[in-house]
């Protein structure tokens, strides 16, 4: 009977050991921090990057040491409200705000295994991806973080973001 238990002990030791480097885990200590956005572009089908929040984008990427994130990234140039009051936006103004801006928080892990980041949206600006994972390939550096959406567009361009850490 011992050694029966020993044997499942030690069968569901090495299973669970195998399954926990193929999950996500927590976000490792190197993500923790503030990072300013430095680049928030398009790969075109071609090869060729192109901008995708304008000519200035903007943003902030915080993210805690439990990996808790808030992401918010703009166009710095998004036309403002002539009236002074949101509710009031013309068309136009509606438009350069929705697709200016991509705001989301929820939390971020490591899946090793994939080297990808794994984002579990819980709030987001599109509300389309509340309640989503999203998986992106990335790459980490003492003072940089990049990484790319994994689906293409319709039009065939990936969006990819590039980060610098804050000191």
């Amino acid at each position: 009977m011992r050694l029966t238990l020993k044997a499942c002990l030690g069968a569901g030791l090495a299973l669970a050991s195998a399954l926990s480097a193929t999950v996500a885990t927590a976000a490792e200590p190197a993500l923790a921090g503030t990072w300013t956005l430095t680049a928030a572009d398009r790969l075109k089908p071609d090869g060729a990057r192109a901008r995708d929040y304008g000519e200035h984008p903007k943003g902030w990427l915080i993210i805690d040491a439990r990996g808790r994130y808030s992401l918010q990234i703009f166009d710095g140039d998004r036309p403002r409200v002539a009236s002074g009051d949101k509710r009031t936006a013309t068309p136009e103004e509606n438009a350069g705000a929705v697709l200016g801006s991509s705001t989301h928080y929820g939390t971020v892990a490591i899946d090793t295994a994939a080297h990808v980041l794994v984002f579990r949206i819980e709030g987001a600006s599109f509300a389309n991806w509340e309640g989503t994972e999203q998986r992106r390939k990335y790459v980490l550096t003492a003072n940089s973080l990049s990484y790319q959406v994994p689906t293409p567009r319709p039009d065939g361009s990936i969006p990819i973001s590039e980060w610098r850490r804050e000191r």
